[in-house]
Formats: C-alpha cells, sequence, structure tokens
C-alpha cells in the first residue's frame, strides 16, 4: 500500500490517494469525519480551524460502504480558498498584478521550510513553498489513516494517543489505555490530568498573549497488534524505523523514542529488557513492555507505544529577524496566521501516522487483494503462533 497528498493550505482542497487497499474492507465514513473532526480540536488552535470545518468526500475505490480495491481517492475542500482565490489562482498573472499582490513572501521565517524551498527550487515568491509545506497538509494524511484505522477495527486492533507535555506541563503518569481513550476527546489540551489540562491551558494563554509558541511531546499506544509485523532481516523492514521515520515526517517533529525511550540510557541492562513469560492460555508474553511492544524490528504482541517531539511553531507573532531575499536587507520574518500550539492536534496527527504503518506492516505480510482472504490468512498465521 502507498499514497500520496496534494494540495496548498490556501487552495481550492487537498486531496489524498491511497493505492493498494484490499477489498471488502467495510468502511463507516461518520467515523472516519470523526477523526478529522479530531484534528482539528485542541486549545490553542487559531481562527484557521474556526474557518474550516472538514468533512470529506470519497472520489473513488469506494461502493456501498466498501471498498473495491482499486485506488481510494479522497478529498477536503479549503473553505478559506475563497478569500484567496486571486492569490492562488492557477491561470497566469501578469507582473504588474504580481507588484500589486500583497501577500507575496520576500522575508523567510526562521524555523520554517521558505528559505531553504525557495533557494532549492528557485522561487522569488516564498508562498509557493510554505502554502505546501503547512501542517494543513496533514489533513489528507489523517483521512488516509483513518481508512487505515476502518481495517484495523475489523481486526480488532485498538488505537488511542495523547498529549504527555506542553511546554513546561508534563503529564506523564501511568494510565491504563482506556483511561488515555476516554480523556483523548473530553480533555482540551488531551492530557489525562485534569489538573495538568488546567495548568497546560493557562501556559498556552500566557504564551498567546507573549506572541510566543509553544511545542510537546505526544505518545500513541497500539492494543492486540499482531506478533511478528516488520522484520530483521533487512534494515528497511524493521517496522519500528518505518514508524520513526513516519513520526518525523510530520511537521515541526523532531524525534521519537519507544516504550522507555531515551530513558533507557539511565539504566542497566536488568532494568530494561523484557522478561520473557509463558502460560497456556496466551502464550508467549512479557512481564514489562520497555522496549514499546517491539524486539529485532518486529512486533512482540504487547503494546506499541510510541512518543514525539514537537518543535514550538516557527511562525510567530513577535517574529524573529530575517533577510529579505531581494534586496538582502535585515527584516522581521513574514508573520502568517499562526497557533500558540498545535500539540493536541498534532497527536491526532502522529496516531494515524502509526494507524498507516500498521496496516501497510499487515497488507505486507497477509496480503492486500480482498480483506476476507486478510482475515483467513491472520486466522491461520495467529492458530500456528498458538502451537509454537
Amino acid at each position: 500500500m502507498r499514497f500520496l497528498t496534494a494540495g496548498e493550505s490556501h487552495g481550492k482542497k487537498v486531496t489524498a490517494i491511497v493505492e493498494g487497499f484490499p477489498s471488502n474492507v467495510p468502511i463507516n465514513k461518520e467515523r472516519m469525519t470523526k477523526e478529522l473532526f479530531m484534528r482539528q480540536g485542541g486549545y490553542g488552535r487559531g481562527r484557521r480551524m474556526q474557518i474550516e470545518k472538514d468533512t470529506f468526500e470519497f472520489g473513488s475505490g469506494v461502493r456501498h460502504g466498501y471498498t473495491l480495491g482499486s485506488p481510494v481517492q479522497m478529498e477536503v475542500n479549503n473553505d478559506d480558498f475563497k478569500q484567496w482565490v486571486n492569490v492562488m489562482q492557477s491561470e497566469p498573472i501578469t507582473d504588474e498584478q504580481i507588484k500589486k499582490m500583497r501577500r507575496v513572501i520576500k522575508e523567510p521565517r526562521p524555523g520554517h521550510a521558505d528559505l531553504v524551498g525557495g533557494m532549492k527550487y528557485n522561487h522569488r515568491d516564498l508562498r509557493n513553498v510554505l502554502e505546501r509545506s503547512s501542517a494543513r497538509e496533514t489533513t489528507a494524511r489523517v483521512l488516509v489513516g483513518a481508512l487505515c484505522k476502518e481495517l484495523l477495527h475489523a481486526l480488532n486492533i485498538e488505537m488511542t494517543s495523547r498529549v504527555v507535555q506542553i511546554g513546561t506541563v508534563i503529564d506523564d503518569g501511568t494510565y491504563t489505555f482506556d483511561e488515555i481513550k476516554n480523556n483523548k476527546e473530553s480533555s482540551s489540551v488531551r492530557m489525562v490530568s485534569d489538573d495538568k489540562t488546567k495548568e497546560a491551558e493557562l501556559l498556552i494563554d500566557q504564551t498567546k498573549a507573549a506572541g510566543d509558541t509553544l511545542g510537546g511531546v505526544v505518545e500513541v499506544i497500539v492494543k492486540n497488534p499482531i506478533v511478528g509485523l516488520g522484520s530483521h532481516v533487512h534494515y528497511d523492514t524493521k517496522l519500528d524505523g518505518k514508524i520513526a521515520q513516519s513520526i518525523v515526517s510530520i511537521n515541526a517533529f523532531k524525534g521519537v523514542e519507544f516504550g522507555m525511550g531515551f530513558k533507557m540510557a539511565d539504566y542497566p541492562g536488568s532494568q530494561v529488557h523484557d522478561e520473557i513469560l509463558y502460560n497456556p492460555n496466551d502464550g508467549f508474553t512479557r512481564r514489562t513492555n520497555n522496549l514499546g511492544g517491539f524486539e529485532g524490528g518486529m512486533t512482540t504482541g504487547m503494546p506499541v507505544v510510541v512518543r514525539g517531539v514537537m518543535k514550538p511553531i516557527p511562525t510567530l507573532y513577535k517574529p524573529l529577524m530575517s533577510v529579505n531575499i531581494d534586496t538582502k536587507e535585515p527584516f522581521k520574518a513574514t508573520i502568517e496566521r499562526s497557533d500558540p500550539t498545535a500539540v493536541p492536534a498534532a497527536s491526532i496527527v502522529a496516531e494515524h501516522m502509526v494507524a498507516i504503518e500498521i496496516t501497510k506492516a499487515i497488507l505486507d505480510k497477509f496480503g492486500s487483494d480482498d480483506f476476507s482472504d486478510i482475515q483467513e490468512n491472520i486466522k491461520k498465521y495467529n492458530q500456528r503462533l498458538e502451537e509454537y
């Protein structure tokens, strides 16, 4: 399975095309739409999310509530496009029109793709870069992940996510899967603790008033993963490696860890590795899950636990210094519409990127044509594992 996304932040729409998704997967469009709404929410989101009411349409690949096995095309219209028609039109414009255009970008923002993208693709208006490098593109990725979660739902594989940290506010308590899942929608910042939620809201308000931004840490948990997804035999088939790449591919993400993660450096091996247990009812299990559900690049059957760190959004209302690409004179960086933090929304994006990688691993191992064949293959595989 592979997918492509297309679209600009203030363009007509964002689009996703998924190839290699199996036929006969039951689709609940209402549930998928809810996933899109979750991406839009979270304390600290800006005015853009009040403008957009993300709903989507299938353009192909789904009929009468089931996938066909052909490419699945999905799209979300950008409601804000009506304010940007002239700026974002695909038709040619004159030099005079360009001079009069108020939204030409000449002062790149530190921390964004603006300057490097302009240099690489030889653009003199950096809007040609920032429109595509915008996190608006993650709308399409969440759509792809929501489609994948329909398949995972039918296989009884559950997923959830939470925010562990926003700025200096940390909610790193030990919670059950259900506690995290139930609080994902009720908490404004997607933390489990009510006290930490209030602390985070206050910090976000203070940061917004100061014209600054906040980063944080998000966590994704996969419950009931199939044992043996991924492989130990090649570097590029290790599933934890693929998940790590997908997490870091999300806008503003700069690091990833599994299980105990970087804390493993503080402990001896005897306190890190997960002891192996066996009983006739459950087969092989682990006493702990410090490795986050992976050994040798493969799932162990324990919950997959992955965390990603997101840097503060680089668009600041008190902008940092930059340089005008034409005059080479120092300027304050361009101000585009921004949020004081997008960490709660980023937790949803991360969850769906993990869903995509888990689904791809399942299809790689068990086939990708007909869903009933996949289910039968998984059933036979699990029977073999029970006898191991």
